[in-house]
């Protein structure tokens, strides 16, 4: 079977309680399984097992990670992805930077002293760090588009198409960025400069809304409730009930709310998953909405 799986699904932070475990407490991880090619998104904790998982099989030893940015939860799983530590398997490395030694950096920063006791020159295996210095390229049976979102730095998502179906992956993306950003300042423009903000947040939805548009499986920043992303704009995630009327926009088929809190139990993410559905209904949209959730397997030939 060609699959998709979740092993990480939490953001910020993991979240191991016993209160969060029908979700997961890992922080972000996704493996894309198709033809005997295995892509990576992001390498928080839930890359740990999934590392443990792979190294228990010979079939696959080439295996190629995007990253959509450098912050540590989703990254801090990478000095424990075990296969880098084996001769004879191969990792590609992707993700933004001008260089294959900025974005070593950008990894290598969280194995040094006093951080870490050992350092990335003690991986054994055959690493390749890639630049994003185009926005496309292949991997396998995998074509990969990249796009910037609004994160804080630069951060990326990623439109992959693979046996005519498109999974759209976007981790960390504050939809109501440019459009609290410029009501905020309301009051300082006139009518001119009005109408020319409007504009640009048309042009910036649309914009965003290419990207994903008619996506079989969207994975999506869904952090905040709308009460938690009132004091917390510009924190560069998204309130779910933005992300469910951006997938209905985007008219995609499936959407799976993705980088929870951590500080929401199941329950509280039971509550989140249940809103947006009645949402959808709401709309009468067709859209088929679910929690992602650590360990949950998604047939890609099926969607």
């Amino acid at each position: 079977m060609n699959y998709l799986k979740f092993w990480g699904v939490r953001g910020s932070y993991p979240a191991p309680f016993g209160s969060h475990m029908r979700i997961g407490g890992n922080t972000v991880c996704v493996e894309l399984r198709v033809d005997d090619h295995i892509l990576i998104l992001d390498g928080g904790t839930g890359i740990i097992p999934l590392g443990n998982s792979l190294i228990k099989q010979d079939k696959i030893k080439d295996v190629t990670i995007l990253l959509t940015h450098y912050h540590w939860d989703h990254i801090s799983g990478l000095p424990f992805f075990v296969p880098v530590f084996i001769p004879g398997w191969k990792l590609n490395i992707y993700g933004p930077g001008n260089s294959q030694e900025e974005i070593k950096k950008r990894i290598s920063g969280q194995m040094i002293d006093p951080y870490f006791p050992i350092e990335v020159e003690t991986w054994l295996a055959d690493i390749n760090y890639l630049i994003a210095h185009k926005a496309e390229f292949e991997f396998g049976p995998f074509k990969v588009e990249t796009f910037n979102v609004h994160h804080p730095g630069i951060t990326l998502g990623y439109r992959i198409t693979v046996h005519d179906k498109t999974i759209v992956y976007v981790s960390d993306h504050e939809l109501g960025f440019l459009d609290q950003a410029i009501d905020a300042r309301q009051n300082e423009f006139n009518a001119s400069e009005s109408e020319i903000m409007n504009t640009i947040k048309a042009e910036e939805r649309q914009i965003a809304l290419e990207h994903v548009k008619n996506a079989d499986l969207l994975i999506h920043d869904a952090q905040y409730t709308p009460e938690d992303y009132k004091i917390k704009k510009g924190w560069g995630h998204s309130c779910y009930v933005d992300t469910v009327h951006f997938a209905m926009e985007a008219n995609v088929k499936n959407l799976y709310l993705f980088h929870l809190d951590p500080n929401y139990d199941d329950d509280k993410a039971e509550e989140i998953h249940l809103d947006t559905i009645n949402i959808l209904r709401q709309h009468n949209s067709p859209i088929v909405s679910n929690m992602a959730r650590e360990g949950l397997i998604v047939d890609i030939d099926s969607l």
